[in-house]
């Protein structure tokens, strides 16, 4: 056994019904460095590490860890093994406090008793070693899903795991507690602990990784040391074609097809703590960025204009005349639709089908006398499948069982057959890998063309170059720039962002 090799996944096979989900994959990480795990939604990374991690059984193969062959059933196991992971969707429990959460299932005893004091104290040191000053015994609840993030995040490596895999850690992060998780993963390489990093954001795997591995359809067709692929190769294996019209997209400005008239103002908002004084205006078949670090109030203001928070003071006009927008029954009349970046708990209700959730909005107006016109809901769900080209067997199967730039798309669905005149989309690609992105993108940009306004926030600043007319930056609640067609690049986006100045 090579001694650099830390962790050797041999020939890892695992079929569900009708599936191959992983054939004969090999994963090879080496010790104290940062593996990227690549690959689009449903190319097997997800069953790859729930056998690592024992959520899943493989069918056949070998997991040999630290130069022992390993047989893991459970996650508890896996942690005493000295695998720990971080999941995308956070598996934490938001009603005890941080430093329970962190130690939850290892509490710290002193005669039989759990040692609050001792706990407190060693979940204080983690956070503080991660960049992160909080009261351990606040409630988690009331933390920001950023705060959160890095809770889970330090709960993986307090069991002096030797290896951590981290699921889209970012996905919640703005750029400055992004660097901090990046020194952290720097400081367990310096301590000899390797890392599976998964996440979608390319620019991240570059910036961290040493090395990757790239599955598609269930098959590993691609190993190599980061250094030595670039960015379009990656991508081009990910998705198994020439990925030159995605690496260098940006879309073409057409100014003569954005109206003057703007569908939704806003005048001198204010709702404390997080926007104060601020103006906005969204003009008929724009795409308008909201740009800003996370906590600058951009989610906070589509919030105002969707009714969904209470509004202090300011107004809104819609179509130039002023309108009371205090309520999301309000919004909705008005014509203004509204994705939250919050997918899975906002979005999506689980358990019920495609069919069911894609005509949420729409459920009266299809309806005589309390009875659901299935003839007519039939038609707009097939209608808006074809038309979004939505991967589905059945509109009848839990949406719960699709991709998420599949369950993205839905949601767009949902509101698009109530014929919007605003869109608004909070982090609309968040979690969906690079060719169901670009879907995305490309349908906002159609969505555009015929005439329905969007406005989108995104933490990838890629996205507001690629896909908007306009960009408007905000910090601590006001807008401090903005930019227009050619002018909007990553570099003067942020340089907005960090010298600014308020416009009235």
């Amino acid at each position: 056994m090579d001694r650099d090799v830390l962790l050797h996944m041999k020939n890892i096979n695992k079929q569900y019904p009708g599936v191959k989900a992983l054939n004969n994959v090999e994963l090879i990480v080496s010790r104290g460095k940062v593996h990227a795990l690549m690959g689009e939604n449903g190319a097997g990374k997800s069953t790859l590490i729930k056998v690592l991690t024992g959520v899943e059984t493989m069918d056949s193969g070998e997991v040999i860890l630290d130069g022992e062959t390993i047989v893991i059933n459970s996650p508890a196991e896996a942690n005493h093994k000295g695998v720990s992971t971080v999941y995308q969707e956070l598996d934490l429990i938001p009603d005890l406090s941080i430093c329970e959460n962190i130690f939850l299932g290892r509490e710290i005893r002193k005669n039989s008793f759990i040692d609050w004091k001792e706990t407190e104290r060693r979940a204080d040191e983690i956070l503080k070693s991660m960049g992160i000053d909080v009261n351990v015994n606040d409630i988690l609840s009331t933390k920001s899903t950023a705060i959160q993030q890095m809770v889970s995040i330090a709960r993986a490596i307090s069991i002096n795991a030797k290896l951590v895999v981290l699921d889209e850690p970012t996905s919640s992060l703005d750029s400055s507690e992004v660097q901090i998780l990046f020194q952290v993963i720097r400081d367990l390489k310096a301590r000899g602990i390797s890392v599976i990093f998964i996440t979608h954001r390319l620019d991240e795997v570059f910036e961290m990784s040493d090395e990757m591995s790239i599955l598609k359809d269930g098959e590993l067709v691609a190993t190599s040391k980061t250094e030595n692929i670039t960015r379009l190769e990656m991508v081009s294996k990910m998705i198994g074609m020439d990925a030159s019209s995605i690496v260098s997209y940006r879309k073409a400005y057409n100014d003569s097809k954005i109206k003057d008239e703007a569908i939704v103002k806003g005048i001198d908002l204010v709702a404390k703590p997080k926007v104060n004084g601020q103006n906005i205006e969204v003009r008929k078949g724009e795409i308008l960025g909201l740009a800003g670090l996370l906590g600058s109030g951009r989610t906070e203001l589509i919030r105002l204009i969707f009714g969904a928070d209470y509004l202090s003071s300011g107004h809104f006009e819609v179509n130039g005349e002023k309108t009371k927008i205090h309520n999301t029954r309000a919004a909705i009349k008005n014509k203004i639709a509204y994705c939250s970046e919050d997918r899975k708990s906002e979005g999506i209700i689980p358990y019920m089908s495609v069919r069911e959730n894609l005509t949420l909005a729409i459920m009266g107006s299809i309806s005589r006398f309390g009875l659901l016109s299935r003839r007519e809901q039939n038609k707009i769900v097939d209608k808006y499948i074809k038309a979004l080209k939505i991967k589905v067997s059945n509109p009848n199967q839990p949406i719960r069982s699709l991709s998420g730039g599949n369950q993205q798309k839905v949601l767009l669905a949902r509101w698009l057959c109530a014929h919007p005149e605003l869109l608004i989309l909070d982090e609309p690609t968040r979690g969906i890998d690079v060719g169901a992105k670009k879907e995305i993108l490309d349908l906002v940009e159609q969505l555009a063309e015929d005439g329905i306004s969007v406005l989108m926030v995104s933490s990838e600043l890629e996205e507001l170059v690629q896909s908007c007319d306009r960009v408007q930056v905000i910090k601590d609640g006001k807008t401090v720039g903005g930019l227009k067609n050619e002018a909007i690049t990553v570099s003067a986006i942020m340089d907005k962002i960090a010298h600014g100045a308020v416009i009235n």
